[in-house]
């Protein structure tokens, strides 16, 4: 039966028949019924006298995930192709793409399906391919994604809405269309019948589309392979060692980096941040505005000073020490590896944090800086800057003792302070022994907590098993952190890819999070998301977030422990560019396009005369039961083609930031006018979201003013009210 009509490329083509459809299956009790009504669905659509075929990628569109840029009608002739129309920043769109990865897995291109990602970006940020590809990774995207940066496909389509998801059939003809998300059951009916329908005529084919993966390509990173953060609780900051970059960074609570210190490449200097280097630097501690750093690879512990912006050497001398006693002035005593440091009390006073402990990997042992005149347990008085170690042989083993220069640790690599009775000790992280160990810091004794074997010299003693004390097994851990709140430590197992938590109590060690993939899946799910050798971990905001630096990932996770959620902290400049992106100002201050399907309200003519000001209000209304999409730049812009010197000095453009109190837009005639007639256009763009949230929208609209300049005093003229109900 052919279509009523000659038919062109919009999604409005399909809304009868999709409809109709829609409203059968509310009826449908079986699965059987439901596959049915969609299989003649089909037949009815694919009889069609004429497709509505989906138009072609444009030429020129940077594409990621694939080899080369992808054809409808060469490349995907033979498929059930998805296209999902998404924005990076839209929560929908994040919402869906389980419902995708779900799909992905069930049937694959040789079943005859394949989706491809149409990002059509809402802000100008998103229209930069590097921030697209950290969002391929961050979410674990792994079907063809096209860079539509100007949205041509979005406006050919006439998609008014994020997430779209757009179901061709093997000729690139439209099927179906999805909007918003919550349709998981919908797409995967629509698509499982879909295949079978044209399987069963033979328009199959199983041919292979070349997939590339970004994220098999180490693509770059805001983070490389960041190695250590911890929170600054007074100023509301975090400092990453951004290990792979050779810097420190000081980041705000949301991402935004305040500072940036050191970097991109190795090196060893004091002074200036400007001109300070590092060499692969870990652990880091933060005390009223100074950061002290292991600067590993230099053999180093360096000091920040964030008000004076400027960087000095504490302790070491720049080349790795053999010295297992230490006890000269710091920067005299030559240290190894240094890998993590905390900051300490001597002796029982008030916390005044007055010790720099530091796991002294190359030697396997852990020392302390002092930071000011004091005693360690057990020891006299020492002076200010004296650098030494606390415990350890200094041989790499697995022992525990009474006496703490008897014990062995194998690279120590991560500290934690309970300061608190009844703990009061270091937790370091033992990494080549894979245990967790606990140093008194009121005798110094070392004592067993979990991992390991009681042979302190079988430093192979390793696994993944969760259990009590010896009987639990670890896998070179790195990190640890110590939460006061619920008297409990989160152990960063790394080479098992997992965030374990430890009661030192009952020495109960179980897994928090991680599948033991090294991969990067963010679900909602704790023991479902996975990490990739996570080297250090830090507690925040009360207990209430643990920060982890999921190292191999090249990122910061943030874990709610009370929500049991997990999210990525997106690390970015103050001018909202994302690092490894290009900001790219002069193309970011294009005018966006107005949709095809965007009305144009004629307005009557106005007289005015040069240096005369006109005024507009805006008088827009949302559809019942949406409101402005929060966060998301709402604008309107002024543009006079033809006729640009009226637009000379004046504020061309805009953000609604309420609907409840739009803006008032004035332009002023120019005083040497080029012309006597000219058209200013007023273009506005809104986006919009249900109440629900289930589905955000973009609408525009544009005003045409015609205006006749004129010698002539009219006298003053009443502002022009713009109004439109979408």
């Amino acid at each position: 039966m052919a279509a009523p009509g000659a038919r062109g490329s919009s999604l409005a083509g399909l809304l009868p028949a999709q409809t109709s459809l829609e409203y059968a299956l509310l009826d449908a009790v079986t699965q059987e019924e439901k596959d049915s009504l969609v299989y003649q669905y089909l037949q009815k659509v694919d009889g069609w006298e004429q497709d509505l075929s989906v138009p072609e990628f444009p030429e020129g569109l940077e594409w990621l995930n694939t080899e080369e840029p992808i054809s409808v009608y060469k490349d995907l002739c033979g498929k059930v192709v998805i296209l999902d129309f998404f924005t990076y920043c839209c929560i929908n769109c994040i919402h869906l793409l389980p419902d995708l990865h779900a799909l992905e897995h069930t049937y694959s291109d040789k079943d005859g399906l394949l989706i491809v990602g149409v990002h059509s970006a809402k802000f100008p940020n998103e229209k930069v391919l590097d921030n697209i590809k950290s969002a391929v990774l961050r979410y674990n995207i792994t079907h063809p994604v096209v860079n539509d940066a100007d949205a041509s496909l979005w406006q050919e389509l006439e998609v008014s809405c994020w997430p779209t998801l757009v179901i061709l059939g093997p000729r690139g003809n439209m099927l179906f269309s999805l909007i918003g998300e919550g349709h998981k059951d919908k797409l995967f009916l629509y698509t499982s019948i879909a295949l079978k329908y044209y399987k069963d005529r033979g328009q199959i084919r199983n041919h292979k589309i070349e997939i590339k993966l970004y994220k098999d390509s180490l693509p770059p990173s805001p983070l490389l392979f960041p190695g250590k953060v911890t929170v600054d609780h007074v100023s509301n900051r975090l400092v990453i060692a951004d290990t792979g970059h050779h810097r420190i960074l000081v980041v705000l609570k949301n991402g935004q980096i305040q500072y940036s210190i050191g970097g991109p490449n190795p090196g060893r200097k004091d002074g200036v941040f400007s001109e300070s280097t590092f060499n692969s630097p870990q652990g880091v501690a933060i005390r009223n505005n100074i950061i002290y750093v292991a600067d590993t690879e230099n053999h180093l512990i360096r000091k920040i000073d964030l008000e004076a912006e400027m960087v000095s050497t504490v302790a070491g001398i720049g080349i790795q020490g053999t010295d297992k006693e230490g006890g000269a002035k710091g920067e005299e005593q030559p240290i190894s590896s240094p890998w993590d440091v905390v900051l300490g009390t001597s002796g029982s006073e008030v916390q005044r944090d007055d010790i720099l402990w530091i796991a002294m990997a190359g030697t396997h042992q852990i020392w302390a800086l002092l930071l000011d005149s004091g005693r360690l347990p057990k020891k006299n008085e020492l002076q200010k800057g004296t650098c030494l170690r606390f415990a350890g042989s200094g041989n790499e083993e697995n022992r525990n003792n009474a006496y703490p220069h008897k014990a062995g640790f194998a690279q120590p690599s991560g500290l934690s302070l309970a300061s608190e009775e009844p703990w009061r000790c270091l937790f370091v992280a033992d990494s080549e022994s894979s245990t967790v160990r606990a140093v008194s810091l009121r005798d110094g004794a070392v004592r067993h907590l979990v991992g390991g074997e009681r042979d302190p010299m079988n430093l192979f003693a390793y696994g993944d098993v969760d259990g009590v004390g010896i009987d639990a097994k670890l896998q070179h851990p790195l990190g640890v952190t110590w939460d006061k709140k619920r008297n409990l430590l989160y152990v960063a197992d790394s080479y098992n890819h997992k965030i374990k938590v430890v009661d030192p109590k009952t020495k109960n060690c179980t897994t928090l999070a991680g599948t033991g993939d090294a991969s990067n899946v963010i679900t909602s799910s704790f023991t479902e998301s996975t990490f990739n050798e996570p080297g250090g971990l830090c507690i925040g905001e009360n207990g209430q977030l643990l920060y982890v630096a999921d190292t191999n990932n090249h990122q910061i996770k943030v874990m709610d422990l009370e929500t049991k959620t997990i999210s990525v902290l997106p690390v970015f400049r103050p001018e909202n560019a994302v690092v490894d992106g290009p900001f790219l100002g002069e193309k970011q201050k294009t005018l966006p396009k107005l949709p095809k399907s965007a009305p144009n309200i004629q307005l009557p003519p106005v007289a005015a005369s040069p240096g005369q000001t006109l005024q507009f209000k805006l008088r827009l209304d949302l559809p019942s039961g949406t409101k402005l999409t929060e966060g998301v730049p709402s604008c309107w812009f002024l543009t006079a083609e033809g006729n640009e010197w009226l637009l000379q000095g004046q504020i061309p453009s805009g953000v609604i930031e309420s609907i409840s109190s739009q803006p008032a837009i004035s332009l002023q005639i120019p005083g040497d006018c080029l012309s006597l007639e000219a058209i200013l256009s007023i273009s506005v763009f809104l986006y919009y979201c249900s109440t629900d949230s289930n589905a955000c929208m973009m609408k525009g609209i544009m005003f045409s003013q015609p205006l006749q300049i004129t010698s002539a005093q009219p006298g003053c003229i009443a502002p022009v009210e713009l109004k439109y109900v979408f």
